[in-house]
């Protein structure tokens, strides 16, 4: 009985410790063992001393507060004033800026700091000090007998020594009587100098190299900072065979009215018609340029602006000087759009006017459009649904279009007003806890005025169109929690599949397509095109429908150590046409998607259309890529149109591969052959060299054209690492600009 007082108070002293931890947690503090964050490291420990309210952290620690992290061998830290003495390995880590240090004395609410000697550094930007000590208000640090350099080593091969230094962390470090020292010796003089810790700061990029087409050329940009609001580029590159060319461009920040982004570039060609394997039937300018301007804003909520302009004094500027931009879109668009959206609806106008006149365009001066999304009819079950629009529009084609091989031209031009409503109710439904039926009926009226123009065809017309369908699926998932396979990295094995039926019937609509202009029609698509409205969107090609598209969906999912992944997931698709229209067959193409992980470092993708009634294939892309490690990686692609269905059909096997010699060295291939011509129409080889504080890419490249003599190019693209010139992995997504744009 004598020990039943100490036995009570161990037993409140037990039901305590848990609740001090959590009013901890709760109130933003987070201690921890440093081997709990950092399996491996040394197991601490904590104590909590109850007489001064303060924690003590011993044998490697973690401790964090707000966005600030700090971990050392042993910590000792009162939560009430956010005080904290550290030591040994001391590193604290706020907002992106790292410090390091042997003893620290840091304060986690005013983050005023202390200490003897440090090192700090906010890529790429690296200091260390003797001493240091912190403004609290202005959080602005002051340290003595400083160096400061972008090298990343240990030792770096220059760096700034001043005398003293400020500390704005995120923002800038400000040095006073500053000797700049290369390889140890002293070099230069600054009584003041000053570096943004982040990207924002004026800097100058080259390349240089050769190409067949340019001959010996240099491509220079200086990129500047004026604020916050303000930045941009300067060009001024020199192509020996082509001449001089350059131009701006300027980046503004306006918060919640956006970012735009204006580019000029102007080149007077002293070859322009050297080297092209386009057929043109029209001389090119020698006074070439490119003119873009984009822009993107959501000045109030719900309310999205945007606009792009893209003009080009030829069809081939992009061609010939933009290798990267014209691969993504060889005739970029001309555009502007308002959205404004709220629970039930959405408002839109869209106009495209037309800036170049040798591509074919349709104008639309503008294109208004009420959407009403899908929403519950009262207290019903019945869900509605619409599609309203109204616009002038214009169809043109290319001044010459024989340009890209065509025999129209602008005597084809045509325009005409157009209003369109569409509405639709639906019934969506799920009978015996697992099948989901929803019919649908809707109707759609459209005006077309008189067409007007050289080409016009058409008189004023008005068409009505009815639809109805029924849309069937169901999901059914079975799991093998014991299945095991180490060849396939199985833990664990769920199998989900989904069948689906979809059946569409559209009477002929009162007016065909042949009698009405073509604004919105259909074309060409490696993808099923919908078959429901209004997801089919080609509003003037609307003909008559009795289809059923039926679907099935496999997924097999199985645990990883990165989480849940998808060993397979396999869609299949197929049209049967009960009464196909003219030119049409009772089958559709046979469309399947595959994509296959066996490991989580390879991947296996499949996307095909397959005739069924002919037995060819349309389309076939496939593609494997292996990512074993950061060491190396592999893709191999096949990508495959039959002539006839996409322009003149495409047999393209192309390879990426990267293989890191070491730290310092790598090695990226590229290779594209037409196996229509038993051609290597494109190949490339970049050696890359990590040069401490720079980084170098020396790259040789060859392209071999059907119709154009064998190009040539080799080029050395290097970045500072201080400010690179690009992200990470942004050349093997577009190689293009190892060489130049």
């Amino acid at each position: 009985m004598r020990r039943f007082p100490a036995i009570t108070l161990l037993i409140l002293f037990a039901a305590m410790v848990p609740a001090i931890v959590s009013a901890q947690e709760q109130s933003g503090w987070i201690l921890e063992s440093l081997d709990k964050v950092l399996p491996g490291t040394s197991p601490g420990s904590w104590v909590y001393d109850f007489a001064t309210e303060t924690s003590s952290g011993t044998n490697g620690v973690f401790l964090s507060y707000g966005d600030t992290v700090l971990t050392a061998d042993s910590v000792t830290v009162n939560q009430q004033t956010g005080e904290a003495m550290a030591d040994g390995n001391v590193r604290i880590e706020q907002a992106g800026q790292i410090w390091l240090g042997d003893h620290i004395d840091y304060n986690f609410k005013t983050r005023q700091m202390r200490t003897e000697q440090f090192r700090t550094g906010h890529p790429p930007v690296f200091a260390s000090a003797e001493s240091l000590s912190g403004d609290i208000s202005n959080k602005v640090y002051y340290a003595q007998e400083a160096h400061v350099t972008t090298d990343d080593v240990n030792r770096p091969a220059y760096y700034i020594r001043s005398a003293h230094i400020r500390i704005v962390p995120g923002k800038y470090i400000e040095a006073w009587n500053g000797v700049l020292y290369l390889k140890g010796v002293p070099c230069f003089y600054f009584p003041y100098y000053r570096r943004n810790l982040g990207a924002r700061s004026d800097n100058f990029n080259f390349l240089p190299g050769y190409r067949t087409q340019f001959g010996p050329y240099l491509l220079t940009t200086y990129t500047w900072y004026l604020n916050d609001t303000v930045d941009g580029d300067v060009r001024a590159d020199y192509r020996e065979r082509r001449g001089f060319a350059g131009g701006p461009d300027l980046n503004l920040h306006l918060g919640q009215w956006g970012d735009p982004v204006i580019k000029y570039y102007y080149l007077h060609d002293l070859a322009p018609n050297l080297y092209t394997n386009l057929p043109v039937n029209q001389p090119i300018p020698r006074d070439r340029q490119r003119f873009y301007f984009g822009w993107q804003a959501t000045p109030a909520t719900n309310l999205n602006l945007k606009a792009v302009a893209n003009y080009q004094s030829d069809p081939l500027v992009l061609h010939d000087f933009f290798e990267g931009i014209y691969t993504e879109d060889p005739q970029p668009p001309t555009f502007a759009e308002a959205n404004k959206y709220w629970d039930n609806w959405s408002l839109s106008a869209l106009t495209t006017p037309r800036v170049n006149d040798f591509f074919d365009q349709v104008e639309r001066i503008p294109d208004i459009k009420l959407t009403g999304w899908r929403q519950q009819v009262l207290d019903t079950p019945i869900y509605y649904e619409s599609e309203s629009s109204a616009g002038y529009y214009r169809k043109m084609l290319a001044e010459t279009n024989a340009l890209f091989g065509g025999t129209n031209g602008p005597g084809y031009d045509y325009s005409a007003a157009r209003a369109d409503t569409y509405h639709q109710l639906v019934l969506p439904q799920t009978f015996f806890g697992w099948l989901n039926v929803m019919p649908r009926v809707g109707g759609r009226f459209t005006y077309y005025s008189h067409e007007t123009g050289p080409g016009a065809t058409n008189n004023e017309a008005y068409r009505t169109v009815f639809n109805t369908g029924l849309d069937t699926s169901f999901k059914a998932s079975q799991l093998w929690a014991g299945a095991t396979n180490s060849l396939f990295q199985v833990d664990g094995l769920r199998h989900i599949i989904e069948p689906s039926a979809s059946y569409a019937f559209i009477p002929h609509p009162s007016v065909a397509p042949q009698q009405l202009p073509q604004f919105d029609t259909e074309s060409p698509s490696p993808l099923l095109l919908p078959i429901q409205l209004p997801d089919y969107n080609d509003i003037d090609s609307i003909d008559s429908e009795n289809v059923i598209r039926f679907g099935l969906r496999n997924t097999l999912q199985t645990k990883r150590p990165d989480g849940l992944e998808n060993l397979v997931d396999w869609n299949v698709l197929l049209d049967w046409r009960l009464h196909p229209n003219p030119g049409q067959q009772t089958f559709n193409d046979l469309y399947s998607d595959l994509t296959f992980r066996p490991r989580s470092w390879l991947t296996f993708q499949s996307q095909t259309r397959y005739d069924i009634n002919n037995g060819y294939f349309n389309l076939a892309y496939h593609q494997v890529t292996f990512t074993p490690n950061e060491w190396w990686s592999w893709s191999l692609a096949h990508d495959y149109s039959r002539g006839g269905f996409v322009d003149n059909g495409d047999n393209l096997i192309s390879s990426s591969m990267f293989f890191r010699l070491n730290d310092n060295w790598g090695f990226r291939t590229e290779h594209d052959f037409n196996a229509y011509d038993g051609q290597l129409q494109d190949q490339m080889y970049t050696v890359y060299r990590d040069l401490r504080f720079w980084t170098g890419a020396l790259t040789f490249r060859v392209t071999d054209n059907q119709g154009s003599p064998v190009d040539y190019t080799i080029a050395f693209s290097f970045s500072i690492k201080a400010h690179p010139k690009y992200g990470v992995g942004a050349d093997a997504v577009a190689p293009y600009d190892l060489v130049g744009e």
